[in-house]
């Protein structure tokens, strides 16, 4: 086999094992390996050279519209509109919850019913905006039925999704609202209450847990350990980025 055939191949298997991964597979590196001809005969023939195809990168959009594309797990079958994410290309926050509810299924938009204006004004209490320095994402692109948390094996088949965005994302901080959230990022087991009020990272970015904001709209009590929460993750997001409010976005 020529050097070049070779390339070809290992460029196919890169693509496919990236389409898998949803981002670039970490199964690969991003530059293809020196190849050799396998006999000196080859190099000598005048046969055409196959041109390297490099793989289109990773955005957003892109991320998108293989969400768009999904049939993973049985979420897909009832779903109205996939809910991909919103916000800023480059924030300075990530903020990642559960999977979308009736009027995030209807618009496509993550955070848009009840749960969605308290977590804009619990956002605003510390200088965070959707339209300014934020993404919201969530573990499930697609409603579960009744609203219900997602089965493992839905969270499975979507974390890819996730995955991709934060790897283009690369936001300075991760809010992780509610257990759903925080027990697939951080690929535990423990419960909520064990969570919280402490700094867990998630590929060299800080995450913080906190309270979804549906559970604030159920008990009001948790409200007060929901504001702690917010201040210490302030505290440590301008430790990180001291003119975040002043200039939201980072390049």
């Amino acid at each position: 086999m020529r050097a070049n055939e070779k390339t070809a191949l290992w460029t196919l298997l890169k693509t496919s094992s990236d389409c898998l991964y949803g981002y670039s597979s970490p199964d690969f590196p991003e530059v293809p390996p020196l190849f050799a001809d396998d006999t000196l005969n080859f190099a000598q023939q005048n046969a055409t050279t196959t041109p390297f195809v490099q793989a289109a990168p990773v955005t957003l959009e892109s991320i998108a519209q293989k969400v768009a594309a999904c049939t993973r797990c049985e979420l897909s079958k009832r779903r109205t509109n996939v809910v991909p994410g919103m916000g800023v290309p480059n924030p300075i926050v990530l903020v990642v919850g559960e999977g979308p509810g009736a009027e995030e299924d209807a618009q496509g938009l993550p955070f848009v019913g009840p749960a969605g204006k308290l977590l804009d004004k619990m956002l605003a209490a510390i200088s965070l905006d959707r339209n300014v320095n934020c993404y919201i994402a969530n573990i499930v692109k697609c409603r579960p039925p009744n609203n219900r948390t997602p089965l493992p094996e839905e969270a499975g088949a979507c974390m890819s999704f996730l995955e991709a965005q934060i790897h283009v994302l690369k936001p300075k901080m991760i809010l992780a609202t509610g257990r759903t959230a925080a027990q697939n990022l951080l690929k535990t087991t423990s419960p909520l209450g064990e969570l919280r009020s402490r700094f867990f990272t998630y590929n060299t970015i800080p995450l913080l847990v906190t309270y979804h904001p549906s559970a604030l709209l159920r008990n009001e009590s948790l409200k007060r350990p929901a504001w702690e929460d917010l201040k210490l993750f302030r505290t440590k997001l301008t430790e990180l980025a001291p003119d975040y409010a002043a200039h939201p976005a980072h390049s």
